[in-house]
């Protein structure tokens, strides 16, 4: 189901863990970033009001939905980036790895070890900082 965005910079704090009864979240979050697909690339679960560490982004044309994402590993190789946020108004400037290696859960609660670089590294590091808390 799709969910309203929240707009507000306090929904950022750190997120609990995602549990097996949170899929419906999981679920939610990927339908709302599809249909925001005009405006957005990725979401965490604290923009539509749900304080759990789970992550949507798109990989191409496909969502890809994790739950507890963790980067295990960074590559030292970092860029200058401008970001924009729908929780934020304009955009700002930050940091990111070229290269990192995730730890995710699917839908189906299965392990996953996965490497991104590019765009979809940028994408799912910003999504992970509001899942610590982090706004840009």
């Amino acid at each position: 189901m799709v969910k309203k965005i929240l707009k507000d910079i306090l929904i950022f704090r750190k997120a609990e863990p995602a549990e097996k009864a949170d899929i419906q979240t999981a679920i939610d979050l990927a339908d709302t970033l599809r249909a925001n697909s005009d405006i957005c690339v990725g979401m965490a679960a604290n923009m539509i009001g749900v304080n759990k560490r789970i992550i949507a982004f798109f990989a191409g044309p496909m969502v890809i939905t994790m739950m507890n994402p963790k980067i295990i590993k960074k590559s030292k190789d970092m860029y200058e980036t401008e970001e924009a946020c729908l929780s934020l108004d304009g955009t700002r400037k930050t940091m990111r790895c070229r290269e990192i290696e995730v730890e995710f859960y699917d839908l189906s609660f299965n392990k996953h070890k996965q490497s991104f670089s590019g765009f979809a590294a940028q994408i799912i590091q910003h999504e992970i900082d509001h899942c610590d808390g982090r706004v840009i």
